[in-house]
């Protein structure tokens, strides 16, 4: 009786010792790391708490990992090129990175100079310069692109990566007299950036990363529109021509679509 006891009590503890081995193992929380320029780094939010990058508790990027409870880095930096993501970004990745984001190329192409260029009085005219422009994203940008996306996806080659797109930034209408951007130039300037969006989205899409295009869902809330998404001219001026806080909501919202 004794022994048919103990037999029984040792059973009963092997029958608890397996079960407890085969209970579900819970990931740690996703390592997120969002590398990037400005757009990524919550520029045209005005609330910062990093003032020299313009780091930003509103960027799409720090909404979320406050909504998906993350474990965010938040690495991108205001006026970042490929060399700054390469040289000062990319050693934030480990094989242990589970996400990233990335929005970069607007500043290689030196889009901000060139919308600066734009504005200046009549009869100052910037074609050349998005014809610059418009030559460097056709035929420099997308080897430079390949180029980052592939150390990317060797610095975590574990990660789900998303690369985000810029969005167009006119709607062909001058409401501010300050800002003397005529409609011709500001249709120029959209189809530049429509090249700019097509040219990130395809090398991205070459790498098998994600890609969030920005362009449609930003139609109809360009500067000058009702309801603006992205800054007009704007004081502080680099604040002007990013994405506000309903920008980076929609920013937010398109990328939690792609995870």
């Amino acid at each position: 009786m004794r022994s048919f006891l103990r037999l029984g009590l040792l059973s009963a503890i092997a029958a608890l010792v397996i079960g407890a081995t085969s209970l579900p193992v819970y990931a740690a929380t996703t390592d997120y790391v969002a590398l990037g320029d400005s757009y990524s780094s919550g520029t045209g939010t005005r609330d910062y708490y990093d003032e020299d990058c313009e780091r930003s508790n509103q960027a799409y990027a720090s909404q979320l990992a406050e909504q998906n409870g993350y474990d965010l880095n938040l690495a991108a930096c205001k006026g970042a090129k490929i060399p700054d993501v390469r040289n000062n970004q990319l050693s934030q990745l480990s094989d242990s990175t589970d996400l990233v984001t990335m929005s970069i190329g607007g500043n290689d192409s030196n889009w901000g100079n060139v919308v600066t260029s734009c504005a200046k009085p009549w009869p100052w005219r910037c074609w050349d310069d998005i014809d610059t422009a418009t030559e460097f994203i056709k035929n420099e940008l997308p080897g430079q692109l390949d180029g980052i996306y592939s150390e990317v996806s060797n610095a975590a080659p574990n990660a789900h990566v998303v690369i985000v797109g810029y969005p167009a930034l006119f709607n062909g209408e001058s409401c501010n007299i300050v800002l003397r951007i005529s409609a011709e130039e500001q249709e120029r300037l959209n189809e530049a950036a429509v090249l700019l969006s097509e040219t990130i989205g395809s090398v991205a899409e070459q790498h098998g990363f994600s890609y969030v295009d920005a362009l449609e869902p930003f139609d109809g809330h360009a500067t000058c529109d009702d309801e603006e998404w992205v800054n007009g001219l704007s004081w502080p001026v680099g604040e002007s021509f990013h994405p506000n806080a309903l920008g980076h909501d929609s920013y937010t919202e398109l990328v939690n679509g792609m995870l």
